[in-house]
């Protein structure tokens, strides 16, 4: 009988500061622990810590770092993550305290898209990042080694070896980069080559439903998961709807706290969204906090200056939409977990400057409100661009 591997015990590390109260972070914790899921991990226990400032050498306090340790100690837990990119000296710090390895929120996320990438050109993105978080790392990488490794012919390579290493790396980061340059080069051609077909293009928060969506209308067999990162690649199928065909792409979904370098690294991957005619943002309004999600997603758009074109917004997940009723006594203010499906649907449809629909992809609920939405679209865009043509 085959055995199997049980997934490695990890505890999960943030902090409540001026900038986010108790029931961000947990949300925020609740986040890490899916991603840490998704990268084959068990998290077992959140650690938190009230204070104003992060602290700069250990993240959190002496305190609750000894507290930490004794659970770590006591558990037998081999892994700690913590929910935010860690200085080198941090890093090193919490090391060498804990005796353990220590992950921040970056490496857990630049390991998840090492897992999840399946092209040439996604591994090469990801590659550039991790070697561009690793290069300021090396110095605690080394000293890492020299604690487990230690003895003769295994002691520290001393600042020498560091020095070479780090032009290694430098040259490998100066050949990724321009790996990339020639692949973008021939994808652009490529979306060169697509101009005469209307270009659509999903985008949205991880995990909200896009390669859901995507299957429904192209048939496409893309993965689909309940994973954050499920995909990594863009996918671009032809789709037609009502006799009028256009192009649709699937991109990679984006998330709070994305690592910089990551972004950097993937913006050409969003290129299909930044040439698109038409974007549809999709959104899981199942999510309890889907408007810090589609605040995220606006964001993103925002900074890649893609955030002008025509479109409409998808309101996913409806069937796994709930709510609770609020007392009519009640004088606090509704938010998501009280407001009916039909309340939010009225309140978004007055709220948003472009048109939205509430659909389940997954139960093909309001589908045929949604394509008749995409179709007059497509249909404008196709006319404005061939205004002689007939469908």
């Amino acid at each position: 009988m085959q055995s199997v591997i049980s997934p490695e015990k990890v505890v999960l590390v943030s902090v409540i500061d001026q900038d986010h109260n108790a029931e961000q972070v947990y949300e925020y914790l609740d986040e890490l622990k899916q991603l840490a899921e998704t990268a084959g991990l068990e998290p077992v226990k959140f650690f938190t810590q009230n204070v104003s400032y992060a602290n700069s050498k250990t993240y959190v306090g002496s305190g609750k770092l000894e507290e930490i340790k004794r659970y770590i100690k006591d558990n037998e837990i081999p892994l700690i993550i913590f929910d935010d990119e860690l200085t080198p000296a941090q890093l090193r710090n919490i090391e060498r305290s804990l005796e353990l390895r220590v992950l921040d929120r970056t490496n857990l996320i630049l390991d998840i898209f090492a897992q999840r990438a399946m092209t040439a050109y996604a591994k090469t993105q990801v590659e550039l990042a991790q070697y561009q978080y690793l290069l300021p790392r090396l110095t605690r990488m080394w000293t890492h080694l020299e604690r487990q490794r230690g003895g003769i012919g295994f002691r520290g390579p001393g600042e020498s070896q560091i020095e070479t290493d780090r032009r290694i790396i430098l040259e490998k980061i100066a050949r990724l980069k321009e790996d990339l340059k020639s692949i973008d080069k021939q994808m652009a051609q490529q979306r060169k080559n697509r101009n005469n077909m209307v270009r659509v293009a999903l985008v949205g928060y991880t995990n909200a439903g896009k390669s859901t969506i995507m299957n429904l209308l192209s048939k496409a067999e893309v993965l689909v998961e309940n994973k954050l990162f499920a995909t990594l690649d863009t996918t671009v199928r032809k789709v037609v709807v009502n006799n009028l065909p256009f192009l649709l792409s699937d991109t990679v979904g984006f998330i709070r706290k994305l690592p910089h370098k990551l972004v950097e690294s993937f913006k050409s991957t969003l290129d299909e969204a930044r040439e698109s005619d038409i974007i549809i943002h999709v959104v899981d309004v199942s999510h309890k906090s889907f408007q810090d999600q589609m605040s995220v997603v606006e964001q993103t758009l925002k900074e890649l200056k893609i955030n002008d074109k025509q479109g409409f917004v998808v309101f996913n997940k409806t069937d796994k939409f709930s709510f609770i009723k609020k007392d009519e006594d009640d004088l606090l203010p509704k938010n998501k977990e009280n407001f009916s499906l039909d309340e939010l649907k009225s309140t978004y449809f007055a709220k948003l400057s472009m048109p939205c629909v509430f659909i389940s992809a997954t139960q093909s609920d309001n589908i045929l409100e949604f394509r008749e939405i995409l179709f007059e679209m497509v249909k404008k865009v196709h006319f404005e661009r061939y205004p002689y043509n007939t469908i």
